[in-house]
């Protein structure tokens, strides 16, 4: 959390992603050390996030002391659902071309689901079976007039 905190003795704030926002960093380190108290601030990042970490001494004017990681920790292969590679499939027209590939859920359509494109006459067809008024007062207008 980076905003909008105030709790009192926190000693340690550790920064598990590197913040893309330097702005951020700051907000979320400055939670601990407060009124004249020590504090300490961790945040992981790997060499991808060193340009993250570059702005961040930048605006604070101070170098974040490097510490490596010891030998005997083993760090897990396995990567997190954010981490793992997206798989995106982009539209090709070339990739079907024959109808006959298509898959066991395309058929065709039925005669009575096929629609018929009646243009225009269709439209006037309507009208004249539901005789709107010519009019919006007089609904009765269609009336009259048969008499």
């Amino acid at each position: 959390m980076a905003r909008g905190l105030d709790i009192d003795d926190i000693s340690h704030v550790i920064n598990f992603d590197t913040p893309d926002f330097p702005e951020n960093y700051i907000h979320r380190i400055g939670r601990t050390g407060r009124a004249e108290k020590e504090g300490q601030s961790i945040v992981f990042s790997t060499e991808k996030e060193q340009a993250y970490i570059d702005e961040i001494e930048a605006l604070m004017q101070m170098k974040i002391s490097l510490l490596e990681i010891p030998e005997y920790i083993e760090i897990s292969k396995e990567l997190l659902e954010e981490e793992r590679p997206q798989i995106k499939e982009h539209y090709n027209p070339n990739k079907r071309t024959d109808k006959d590939e298509r898959g066991e859920a395309f058929h065709e359509k039925k005669e009575k689901n096929r629609k018929e494109n009646l243009g225009g006459s269709y439209r006037q067809k309507i009208k004249q079976k539901y005789k709107k008024p010519k009019t919006r007062g007089d609904k009765n207008y269609n009336k009259k007039k048969r008499k």
